[in-house]
């Protein structure tokens, strides 16, 4: 059946900042406390979009959560008007605050893990919402993702949008930012990679958490029944140098497998296993770059599998949809190179400024959440969200009239960010046609 690969694209926030919530994102607490631009970094996603639009892809927009998320400080214990909430919050628990006002959802990578219906069991496109719980700023994801994702795929005939995984250490789930689908074509069965960092009862004692569990992605092929399943541990090494989701070290599409040596314990193990699972429909295709030609620091530093590999109509080959930093980072631009110049399944690069995001630690790739859909899935999607030209030109609009183009850590404090917030957020409602009480403050 035809079928193509769509990208859902996270939205940034008003409140994008840098305050340095994650542990292991190296980006992230490299530039704690500087001051951030959201207007920038908006304007920086939806150009991303439109060079996806343009390039022919169907493109959809994910709105960005409420933020400062002041359910979630009244739920810890901090009373009275919202604005006293804020106030109080930041004068005792001001990491608290930080959490409550991160601009995390835009990283739509980890918004959920997706089986296409030519992969499900009942020819419905799964989503299980990630819970994100490794983290307390992304554990605040999940209920409103779990709408958003409701809202943009309604159709219950079509569309199974499930529940979070149970919010408990062992089932920790960061979602598609894990996960890769390799197939023949989009509309094929095909097999699904679910990587993961440790098990739910081993004692893990790295430097950093590895935030993924087997049985997580165990629970969710289930709930899915997802077919071609592949299960592969991501190396310990790379969890220690950064890697906190594989995503920074792997990327792939269709037949193709993209990723650096260092980025799975049993990277045979790993092939022998996909071709196993692939046998019949397709013949795999591993472009595996050395750490003698890139090592695991710059890889991660220039965030090289991080970007987006896609298949554009009309072209043979595979597109790289690479950050700025890839180009500028000598031993990356020259992996890059390389592998088109080898003739294999990646054909060209286009380099994208996503410079806010990427101080955060997220890339092109962070951004979007990819979904196989067929015509008739496709038609079934809510249209409002669907990005063009018109809707990219609208969505500049707002968000120039919206977001203020300098935030430090410490305006989170401001009361008068959530008025703005809030107002922007009850405009994008109506923008995106999101329905009555899409947003807590809405109802």
């Amino acid at each position: 059946m035809k079928a193509v690969e769509a990208n859902c694209d996270g939205l940034v926030g008003p409140t994008h900042s840098f305050a340095g919530l994650a542990p292991g994102n190296l980006a992230s607490e490299h530039n704690k406390g500087d001051p951030s631009n959201p207007r920038a970094a908006v304007l920086e996603g939806l150009a991303k979009m439109r060079l996806l639009a343009d390039l022919g892809l169907p493109q959809f927009v994910l709105p960005p959560h409420e933020r400062p998320d002041v359910g979630f400080l009244r739920a810890i214990g901090f009373t009275g008007t919202d604005a006293a909430v804020i106030e109080t919050a930041a004068k005792q628990a001001p990491e608290l605050l930080n959490t409550a006002c991160s601009a995390s959802p835009m990283w739509a990578a980890n918004a959920a893990t997706v089986t296409p219906s030519a992969d499900a069991a009942d020819g419905r496109v799964h989503f299980t919402p990630a819970n994100l719980l490794t983290n307390l700023h992304r554990s605040l994801e999940g209920g409103q993702t779990t709408r958003a994702l409701r809202c943009l795929f309604p159709d219950q005939t079509r569309f199974a949008v499930h529940d979070p995984l149970p919010t408990a250490p062992h089932f920790a789930d960061e979602g598609a930012a894990n996960h890769v689908r390799l197939c023949g074509d989009h509309g094929e069965a095909g097999v699904n990679l679910f990587v993961w960092g440790r098990e739910a009862w081993e004692q893990w004692q790295g430097r950093f958490p590895a935030r993924q569990t087997l049985q997580a992605f165990e629970a969710v092929a289930r709930r899915h029944g997802a077919g071609g399943a592949v299960f592969a541990r991501q190396a310990r090494t790379a969890i220690e140098a950064g890697v906190f989701h594989n995503d920074v070290v792997c990327v792939g599409a269709k037949s193709c497998l993209f990723y650096h040596e260092a980025a799975f314990e049993d990277s045979a193990a790993l092939q022998a296993d996909i071709r196993a699972a692939a046998a019949g429909r397709f013949e795999p295709q591993f472009v595996e770059v050395a750490t003698a030609d890139l090592p695991l620091d710059d890889a991660i530093r220039s965030y090289l599998f991080n970007s987006m590999l896609v298949a554009l109509p009309g072209e043979d080959r595979l597109t790289l949809i690479a950050p700025g930093e890839t180009r500028d980072t000598p031993r990356a631009k020259a992996a890059v190179d390389r592998a088109i110049a080898s003739n294999g399944p990646i054909g060209r690069v286009e380099y994208v400024d996503v410079r806010q995001s990427m101080r955060n630690g997220g890339g092109p790739a962070c951004l979007r959440l990819r979904v196989v859909l067929t015509d008739a899935e496709l038609a079934a999607t809510n249209p409002a969200q669907r990005f063009d030209a018109t809707l990219h030109d609208r969505l500049t609009a707002w968000a120039n009239a919206h977001y203020r183009d300098r935030l430090h850590p410490a305006d989170l404090a401001d009361p008068q960010l959530l008025v703005e917030s809030r107002r922007a957020l009850d405009e994008l409602t109506g923008i995106l046609d999101l329905g009555p009480g899409f947003y807590p403050f809405q109802r």
